[in-house]
């Protein structure tokens, strides 16, 4: 039976999955959040939800059955699923694009009231990065497949679970030069996981429906700006210097011999193209959900770790050798 106050997650377990859950939950909403492995990830996920408000199941697989037979106990889905770098070829074409296609379907299939894809900014333009592609492939599919379907395009989302200025402290902690690939030039207008959580609790509360909605930040700043700033966090001087592409790409070359890169060659290609509004579409102060959440006060409540003696920092490391 359909709970009309049930939020189906798919992408539980990221930053905004376990933000979302919280959020949902303390507002008495039931979120059934999905995971391909409960053993790994169930109990983290269970500490995030209020009591009694939160189910947990496990698909491996893109099953239609096994997908259904959770959209027919939800009114509203929630796709967060994306990844950063491919660890197999076509990766991206199937999580970004193929993934969102089948959701979207099977959400108009079920009659599901709203359906929220999370894409992401600034990708219109970038069309070498084949995760740019796959992104924009992956709403067009899904505004195709479900036309009243909610698109968010955010920024850079980050927090001290993110995936972006951790691996920068990471790098500025142990590199005594940081290059700047096209000259540090690009800008962002990053978004706290916090704020971009109020927003898609904001649009499933007012059953906003049939809108793509840019997220961004209060604040816009170049990717040296950004350096600048986490390096004033983590209390540490380096070198900033630009490098031609040839010798950027070479670096991420490097940097994708790792288990998880800090940096891909389509990464690399994808820093070429500001992370702002576009003005194609409405943001989320146009629908009167301002990102109150500034860059240089929220990296201070977790970059402690990346500061000599941190947790995280070189010093650190060596002291448990």
């Amino acid at each position: 039976m359909k709970n009309q106050d049930s939020i189906l997650i798919f992408g539980s377990s990221g930053q905004i999955g376990k933000s979302l859950i919280r959020k949902f939950t303390k507002n008495n909403y039931k979120v059934i959040a999905v995971t391909r492995s409960i053993h790994r990830k169930g109990y983290q996920i269970k500490t995030q939800s209020n009591y009694g408000y939160l189910e947990l199941e496990e698909i491996n697989s893109f099953d239609e059955q096994n997908i259904s037979k959770l959209m027919k106990k939800a009114s509203v889905c929630i796709n967060l699923i994306g990844i950063l770098f491919e660890k197999k070829k076509n990766q991206f074409n199937l999580i970004h694009s193929k993934l969102p296609s089948l959701l979207s379907k099977l959400a108009l299939k079920n009659s599901l009231k709203q359906f929220v894809h999370l894409s992401a900014l600034g990708i219109e333009q970038a069309t070498d990065s084949d995760y740019a592609i796959s992104k924009l492939d992956g709403e067009q599919k899904v505004r195709k497949n479900f036309p009243d379907s909610i698109i968010l395009k955010p920024s850079i989302v980050y927090s001290v679970d993110d995936n972006f200025t951790t691996n920068l402290m990471s790098l500025l902690s142990m590199l005594p030069v940081m290059p700047l690939y096209y000259g540090g030039k690009t800008k962002f207008t990053p978004i706290h996981v916090s704020d971009l959580t109020n927003i898609i609790f904001h649009i499933v509360q007012k059953k906003i429906l049939r809108e793509t909605i840019e997220c961004v930040g209060p604040q816009e700043f170049t990717f040296k700006e950004m350096i600048l700033k986490i390096l004033k966090s983590i209390k540490k001087k380096r070198l900033l210097l630009p490098i031609p592409f040839i010798l950027a790409k070479l670096n991420a070359k490097l940097f994708e011999l790792m288990p998880k890169p800090l940096l891909t060659i389509d990464q690399l290609r994808l820093l070429k193209y500001d992370n702002v509004i576009s003005k194609k579409y409405k943001t989320n102060f146009d629908i009167e959900m301002a990102a109150y959440k500034k860059f240089d006060d929220e990296i201070n409540h977790y970059s402690f770790n990346w500061t000599s003696g941190g947790q995280f920092s070189k010093k650190k490391a060596d002291n448990l050798k």
